[in-house]
């Protein structure tokens, strides 16, 4: 008798930036990864704070309507040199994660560093080794962009580490240095 193959489970990984945020989707049946769809979210920089996070949530809504994700996987902002750059990351963010949890979809955080360790293998990776290892993990044609790429990171990220811990039980643990601890 055959065994019955994995159900895959879909995520949609988000690379936030206020001016282009990335999207990734993929299925993970067992342990193969499965490309769906990525591209960017794009607001006018030449709009109101308030319309271009609308768009970002509008984008993501629609995303989530299109593709039906059971799990998302979201880039914990880092500390900019520029304050206020960071402030409207954040804003970014958060339409992100509003978008993912009024779809009440479980949202997973992770940093940079713990994304580029989990896809290239090590966490000062550059932004062309990640699209180059986002490419040859999920056996794209081409290269995605590189926002694209990050969202796409993003999920794979958490395709092996967040999801595929599997029965291991997370409660009570935490992070430190990309680790379980």
């Amino acid at each position: 008798m055959k065994a019955a193959a994995p159900t895959p489970i879909r995520i949609l990984g988000i690379d936030p930036g206020l001016r282009s945020t990335g999207f990734g989707v993929i299925d993970k049946a067992g342990s193969t990864l499965s490309y769906v769809a990525s591209g960017c979210i794009k607001s006018d920089a030449a709009g109101s704070l308030p319309q271009r996070i609308k768009t970002i949530l509008d984008g993501l809504v629609e995303i989530i309507a299109t593709y039906g994700p059971q799990q998302a996987a979201v880039e914990i902002v880092f500390v900019n040199v520029n304050p206020q750059s960071t402030l409207l990351l954040g804003q970014a963010r958060g339409a992100a994660i509003s978008a993912l949890v009024t779809a009440d979809l479980p949202v997973a955080e992770y940093t940079a560093l713990q994304v580029k360790q989990a896809v290239v293998g090590h966490g000062k990776a550059a932004k062309e080794q990640v699209q180059a290892m986002v490419a040859r993990l999920l056996k794209l044609p081409g290269t995605p962009s590189p926002d694209a790429a990050d969202a796409l990171a993003c999920a794979i990220a958490h395709a092996h580490g967040g999801q595929g811990m599997g029965a291991l039980s997370t409660l009570g643990k935490r992070m430190r240095n990309g680790r379980l601890v």
